[in-house]
C-alpha cells in the first residue's frame, strides 16, 4: 500500500503560509487610514469611502514590477521592489487627481521563503505609507514548478477617489500651456528587459554582480534598483494650492508616449532635452548599450518620472511650490497646436 501524501509533499507549505500572514499583519497595520473596515486575513477587504467626499469618482489602477525582479533575484535585493509595485499603480491613479485609498497585492512563488516574502511585503507596506493608502489585503500563492528557485512575481491593484468636479481629464489643456518635468529616482520600473541585456553585455566590467562599478557615487546595483518615486502626497498638496491642467506618469513608452496620452488630439507637445540633466545611470545605459537617442526617449523616463501641464503664467509659482514640497522640477516644454504628422517633438 502506498504511503499517504500531504500538500507539503506536493510542495505547498500551509504552515509557512500561516506564519507569513502573522508576520505581515503588523506591516499592514502601519498603513491603516480612514475608511478601513477590516484588517488582513478576511476573504474580502472592506473599505468605506470617506464621507468628506461629496461626489466621489473611483479611479483604479493595476500593474506589476516586471523584469526588474530578475535583478532583485540576482543581487538578492528584495526590500524595495514592493515600493516599485505600489508606485506604479498609485502614481497612475494620481494622474487623474485621485487620492489613493487602498491597495491589494498578489505574490506568487514556487517555494515560499518567509523571510524573502516579508522583505517584499515590507516594501509594499512602506510604499503604501508613502502614498497614504491602506494595504488592506492580498494573496500569496505557492505554486511548485511554476517559478524557478528563489523566483517570484508581483502584481498590485489600487483604488483611489477624486471629487467629480476636481477630476483631471486633460480637457483644460490648451496651446501655450507649459510642461513641467519632475525628477525620477532612476529607471523606476520600466525598460528592464533592455537594461538586463545591457548589464549582460557589460558583464566584463560589472564585477561582483554590479556592486563594484560606481555610477554617480553608488554601485550599479543600487542605481538600477533604486525604487520608483511615489509622487502622491506632494502632488495632492500642490493641487490644493495651484491649478493643474494635466498630468502624466512616465512609465513604459518613456517621454515619447506618455505625456501625449493626456493631451487633446488637436494639440502636440515640444520638449527641450537641454532643460534637465538625467541621473548618471542613464548615461551609463546609453553608452554601454550604444543606444540611439530615439530609443532612449521611448524606453526610459530619462530622469523625468512625472509631468505636470500648467498655464504659462503659473510656471514660476508651480516650480516654487514643487521645490518647497521636495520635488526637483524643471520647465521642459510646451503644448502647441498639432500641425499634422508626429505630435511629440524632442530637441
Amino acid at each position: 500500500m502506498s504511503s499517504s501524501l500531504s500538500y507539503k509533499d506536493a510542495g505547498v507549505d500551509i504552515d509557512a503560509g500561516d506564519a507569513l500572514v502573522e508576520r505581515i499583519k503588523p506591516l499592514a497595520k502601519k498603513t491603516l487610514r480612514e475608511g478601513v473596515m477590516a484588517g488582513i486575513g478576511g476573504f474580502g477587504a472592506l473599505f468605506e469611502v470617506p464621507k468628506r467626499y461629496l461626489e466621489p469618482v473611483l479611479v483604479s489602477g493595476t500593474d506589476g514590477v516586471g523584469t526588474k525582479l530578475k535583478l532583485a533575484f540576482e543581487w538578492n535585493m528584495h526590500d524595495t521592489v514592493g515600493i516599485d509595485l505600489v508606485a506604479m499603480s498609485v502614481n497612475d491613479v494620481l494622474v487623474q487627481g485621485a487620492e489613493p485609498l487602498f491597495f491589494l497585492d498578489y505574490f506568487a512563488t514556487g517555494k515560499l521563503d518567509v523571510d524573502t516574502t516579508v522583505a517584499v511585503v515590507g516594501g509594499i507596506a512602506r510604499g503604501c505609507e508613502l502614498a497614504g493608502c491602506a494595504l488592506i489585503g492580498g494573496e500569496t500563492a505557492e505554486m511548485p514548478s511554476m517559478y524557478g528557485p528563489g523566483e517570484y512575481d508581483l502584481a498590485g491593484f489600487c483604488v483611489g477617489a477624486v471629487e467629480k468636479l476636481a477630476l483631471i481629464d486633460g480637457s483644460r489643456i490648451q496651446a501655450g500651456d507649459a510642461i513641467l518635468g519632475i525628477a525620477s529616482s532612476g529607471a523606476h520600473s520600466n525598460g528592464y528587459s533592455l537594461i538586463r541585456r545591457i548589464v549582460e553585455r557589460a558583464g566584463a566590467s560589472v564585477d561582483n554582480g554590479g556592486f563594484a562599478l560606481d555610477i554617480g557615487g553608488v554601485s550599479l546595483a543600487d542605481a538600477l534598483m533604486a525604487p520608483t518615486t511615489i509622487y502622491v502626497k506632494p502632488i495632492l498638496k500642490l493641487m490644493q494650492q495651484l491649478p493643474v491642467h494635466g498630468m502624466a506618469h512616465i512609465t513604459g513608452g518613456g517621454l515619447l508616449e506618455n505625456i501625449i496620452r493626456v493631451v487633446p488630439e488637436t494639440l502636440a507637445i515640444e520638449l527641450d532635452s537641454g532643460t534637465w540633466k538625467p541621473p548618471p545611470v542613464f548615461d551609463w545605459l546609453r553608452q554601454e548599450g550604444n543606444l540611439a537617442r530615439e530609443e532612449m526617449w521611448r524606453t526610459f523616463n530619462c530622469g523625468i518620472g512625472y509631468t505636470l501641464i500648467v498655464a504659462r503664467d503659473q510656471v514660476a509659482a508651480t516650480l516654487d511650490a514643487l521645490d518647497t514640497l521636495g520635488l526637483p522640477a524643471w520647465a521642459i516644454g510646451a503644448v502647441v497646436p498639432a500641425g499634422g504628422g508626429e505630435r511629440v517633438h524632442i530637441r
